[in-house]
């Protein structure tokens, strides 16, 4: 079969197109975006990229197209496949049709950490010679890859809440029919997409109707808006997840000392064991307990889990740390939400103690910048010593800064990059915050650090 994929160098899309590479299909993409590392990725696996939208693209013919949801129509490249009547579909579905049919799947998803999570319950499935498939919205660095197939059953899955496509509205984790569903959290977010809280909560709802009576929902104790979901209707059974050990969830952690990388994992109130690992923060300590109760819904001991966070090596873009230059040291981190902010900022304070946080923000996400979250992004940036953030003049919402004497805004790059020059200083930790490439700032302040 011949598959030509509209938007082939998003992650998702892109490791769509290396699964279907790998299962003999001739695969086909093009992008706005043709560049590394994505696009030598592909070509690596012999796919051929098609730089821009066009009719042209079309000229051979493919057995199917698949659309990404970043396309809508007016694009040429769309138009051109509804007026030859070639058949056409999402990725998700395709994804569904083709890589997770009869697969024991397991999904994460959430408003915060689904990539993490998802990366942490694929390494413990692999070492517990699993050798699950996966795709995931970023590179886990235990495997430097984002998708592949897998040698068995098992496939885990990030699934994201956002609209499946321009034909399709749904979310496109209601494609996945999984049998273990993590639910990490549920907030407002996507915009763009979403009117208000209850649309997703809604779409949420569609998800559990998905889960079979013989699978799993995992997801933390005290979420008011996920338990809103469960209201609707639920008929799976439940296991709860805690970082407060006197309550009543299935699984809960004690003893943690998140800024050390440790603590203790409880089952149904039983010490199982300590984890030992070199992430930060209590969000990932919430992480940590729904991807070991995910694993263990597939038959993985728990101690086997506990064990194999213990080399689990994060995520690309997630407090990543890029460099050390001059005694300061620099992290990129995907961040973009005043929650997710938040999280990331008390976890590295949680590690580094009194020493001096630089976190520079770009608020870059489709949300942030129509200003939805103007009013809690501020006070998310407490943990930080020193912030800066990137407003640019097309951003039209501006921020109260009267009581945040430690923050301050750029409305160019360059002012930006002085700004960090001028403030940061031998011992710093200096944390770059965006879900996008920020402009290069990374490479340029690392250069001028050295200069």
């Amino acid at each position: 079969m011949r598959v030509h994929i509209l938007g082939i160098c998003g992650t998702f899309m892109g490791g769509l197109a290396v699964m279907a590479k790998r299962l003999g299909h001739t695969v086909t993409g093009s992008d706005v975006g043709v560049y590394p590392p994505m696009s030598t990725q592909l070509e690596a696996e012999g796919i051929e990229l098609m730089q821009g939208y066009s009719a042209n693209n079309l000229t051979v013919k493919p057995d199917i197209v698949v659309i990404g949801n970043a396309l809508s129509r007016g694009n040429e490249e769309v138009e051109a496949v509804l007026n030859s009547g070639l058949p056409y579909t999402s990725g998700a579905q395709w994804l569904a049709e083709h890589v997770l049919k009869n697969r024991w799947v397991l999904a994460v998803a959430g408003t915060h950490g689904k990539t993490t999570t998802s990366s942490m319950l694929a390494w413990i499935l692999e070492y517990a010679n699993l050798t699950p498939g996966f795709l995931i919205g970023g590179v886990p660095l235990n495997f430097g890859i984002s998708a592949r197939l897998g040698e068995s059953d098992y496939f885990v899955i990030e699934a994201d809440e956002y609209d499946t496509a321009f034909f399709d509205k749904r979310s496109k984790f209601v494609h996945y029919r999984p049998k273990t569903c993590v639910l990490n959290n549920l907030e407002f977010d996507h915009a763009d997409i979403f009117d208000d809280l209850d649309a997703i909560k809604r779409q949420f709802h569609h998800l559990i109707r998905t889960v079979p009576n013989n699978g799993r929902l995992i997801l933390p104790s005290g979420e008011a808006n996920l338990d809103d979901v469960l209201e609707k209707g639920c008929w799976t059974p439940i296991e709860k997840i805690s970082t407060d050990p006197s309550g009543k969830a299935t699984w809960s952690a004690a003893n943690i000392e998140a800024g050390e990388g440790e603590f203790d994992v409880y089952y149904r109130g039983r010490r199982i064991g300590r984890v030992c690992w070199s992430l930060s923060g209590q969000h990932n300590v919430s992480n940590a307990l729904a991807a070991i109760s995910a694993a263990v819904h597939v038959g993985v001991k728990p101690e086997t889990a506990i064990e194999a966070l213990a080399s689990f090596q994060n995520v690309k873009r997630r407090m990543e740390r890029r460099a050390v230059i001059n005694n300061i040291t620099l992290y990129d981190d995907f961040a973009h939400h005043p929650t997710a902010i938040a999280s990331t900022l008390a976890g590295l304070r949680g590690k580094v103690g009194q020493q001096r946080i630089i976190a520079v923000l770009e608020p870059r996400s489709n949300t942030m910048k129509m200003g939805v979250h103007k009013d809690t992004l501020l006070p998310s940036l407490k943990d930080a010593s020193k912030a800066l953030i990137y407003m640019p003049d097309e951003l039209n919402w501006q921020m109260d800064l009267e009581n945040y004497s430690h923050i301050n805004v750029c409305t160019t790059m360059d002012s930006l990059i002085e700004a960090i020059i001028s403030i940061v200083k031998s011992g710093d930790h200096l944390l770059f915050m965006s879900n996008g490439g920020f402009g290069g700032i990374h490479q340029r302040v690392e250069k001028a650090l050295r200069d």
